[in-house]
């Protein structure tokens, strides 16, 4: 089963962008995602709709922050962009008449929630600007 890993990835785009004086190219994004410039520039577009980095094309284009890293949380990042569920587990769905399959099914949809709940809390008290300072001080 794969994992979604946009998160991590954006995390460490915005910070590495703050690193490198706040500007850097698709190209050069590709290059330390291991992945092309067409799935950088659909991934980072997400961050441009919500404000925090911006874009300019031609030969010396690239991807610029708007935003500086002590007013995004890593909560912002994942409100960002477009996610399905956060957990991969979920309710069955065989017999919805059975007393038995509806109790499990009410435990692991509250746990999923609750788990959610915790997460989102959780990222909202992270700034990138207090992970960009770790990175720093290593």
């Amino acid at each position: 089963m794969s994992c979604d890993t946009r998160l991590a990835r954006l995390l460490h785009v915005l910070v590495h962008m703050d690193l490198r004086g706040g500007t850097t190219t698709s190209a050069t994004l590709a290059q330390m995602l291991h992945t092309n410039e067409v799935v950088v520039r659909r991934t980072m577009a997400a961050l441009r709709t919500a404000g925090m980095v911006t874009s300019t094309g031609g030969r010396n284009g690239g991807w610029s922050l708007v935003k500086a890293l002590n007013t995004i949380t890593a909560r912002d990042v994942y409100e960002a962009i477009s996610h399905g569920a956060v957990f991969t587990i979920g309710p069955a769905h065989d017999n919805a008449a059975c007393p038995v399959e509806r109790a499990a099914n009410k435990l692991v949809v509250d746990a999923i929630h609750d788990g959610e709940k915790a997460m989102l809390e959780y990222l909202g008290t992270r700034l990138l600007s207090d992970f960009a300072a770790e990175i720093r001080a290593r």
